[in-house]
């Protein structure tokens, strides 16, 4: 099989760099799924569907919120099926067409560039990459007139990067299967354990006036201050109760706070009655996004100046997703990548990700794994290294042997 997968490495590449020219940031996905609809029919023995999304999603418990106005009334994900032959086991994949929108300094973010077999671009490594490493594994596949037992499914969904509501509503089909691989780009290591998150908005009202008038005010930007410190606060006391995971202790914050927005004020010599602010804070397995959500309110409530005057909301809630390293799911994608001569070890994801949709709702073991680094997504040098692709496509070809099985 790894003849074939480099045969076609520069089918894979040109995917990708056509992939990337869509800027498909949440909610304008669109025109990059209707062209990755195309190329995936165009495979031998690989069947898609299309899996239509409606205004309904937004009345779900889990819908994320954090970018106003999106529609969703004729929009869609794909679903990607080879099927096997029967009696062996349903394999899953998961991978996300939506980007971030490009960076400050981001020249030509959507212009692919290849150097030195090196894709730059928006969506190289999150994720347009990994939705490249499923269409070079069906193709490899059917290349390689390789036929196994069980079925091989992709969901290539719609808006991970705003809360996942692309895998809500898969999750919402009653998918079944035996295991499942969320693509996402993951260092060199097998992820099964992943960490969730919460994204959160507060809205502080204060007593707006002139800045003579000291005493008299109650500066909204100010309390926004105080309710970082309190929020940072929580978060150490957080951390701290979090430690004693083997897989997450060797990271020196697993599940940092971080504050992106504040808006306040219209004038210099004014305190503002109103302050908004918005952030995301990260939660390990020892916790539920319930009780982080519950422990952020009561914190910030303790504190007098601040109780009754903020609005906390939360528009993004994610769960831990945990699976035993011991399961014959991420055993098999280790075996397979030994006997692929690629060193690939057990962690711990430190960034939340689709994969509780699939591993905490609908009971299918779900691992993370895939080509690139995280450490360059959402940046300006946002890349992937084509031979990572080759690399993690030889690695799912051998997994997929052993774990759907060989047809007789």
């Amino acid at each position: 099989m790894k003849d074939v997968v480099a045969k076609l490495l520069p089918e894979a590449e040109r995917f990708l760099c056509e992939l990337i020219r869509f800027e498909s940031t949440p909610g304008r996905e669109h025109e990059a799924m209707l062209f990755a609809e195309k190329e995936f029919r165009k495979i031998g023995g690989v069947a898609v569907e299309r899996v239509m999304m409606s205004e309904a999603i937004k009345k779900d418990p889990d819908y994320s919120t954090p970018v106003e106005g999106i529609k969703y009334d004729g929009r869609f994900n794909l679903r990607v099926i080879r099927k096997g032959t029967g009696g062996g086991k349903k394999l899953l994949m998961n991978a996300h067409m939506d980007v971030v929108p490009a960076s400050e300094g981001h020249v030509d973010a959507f212009n692919p560039q290849v150097r030195d077999g090196v894709v730059f671009g928006r969506g190289a490594c999150d994720d347009k990459g990994q939705v490249a490493t499923a269409y070079l594994l069906f193709k490899m596949l059917e290349a390689a007139g390789v036929k196994t037992a069980g079925d091989i499914v992709a969901h290539i969904v719609n808006e991970e990067e705003n809360g996942g509501n692309g895998s809500l509503a898969m999750a919402r089909t009653g998918e079944i299967a035996d295991g499942c691989v969320v693509l996402e780009s993951s260092d060199g290591k097998l992820y099964t354990s992943i960490r969730g998150a919460v994204w959160f908005k507060i809205i502080f009202h204060g007593k707006a006036g002139h800045s003579g008038q000291a005493g008299q005010t109650k500066s909204a930007l100010l309390m926004a201050r105080d309710a970082i410190a309190i929020l940072e606060k929580y978060h150490a006391e957080l951390l701290k109760a979090s430690r004693g995971n083997p897989l997450f202790d060797p990271y020196p914050n697993p599940m940092p706070i971080t504050f992106g927005k504040l808006v306040a004020g219209n004038w210099p010599a004014s305190a503002p009655s109103r302050a908004q602010m918005e952030g995301v804070l990260g939660l390990l397995p020892n916790t539920t996004k319930e009780q982080v959500m519950d422990g952020m309110k009561r914190a910030l409530s303790a504190d007098a100046s601040l109780a009754g005057n903020f609005e906390l909301t939360f528009m993004y809630r994610h769960d831990s997703s945990v699976v035993d390293p011991k399961h014959e799911l991420p055993q098999a994608v280790l075996a397979a990548a030994k006997r692929s001569g690629v060193a690939l070890e057990v962690s711990a994801m430190t960034a939340s990700c689709d994969a509780w949709f699939y591993n905490n709702q609908l009971k299918i073991p779900t691992v993370v794994y895939g080509p690139g680094t995280l450490k360059v997504a959402h940046s300006k040098d946002e890349q992937i290294a084509m031979k990572e692709i080759q690399t993690a496509v030889e690695v799912l070809g051998a997994f997929v042997v052993d774990f759907c099985g060989v047809a007789k």
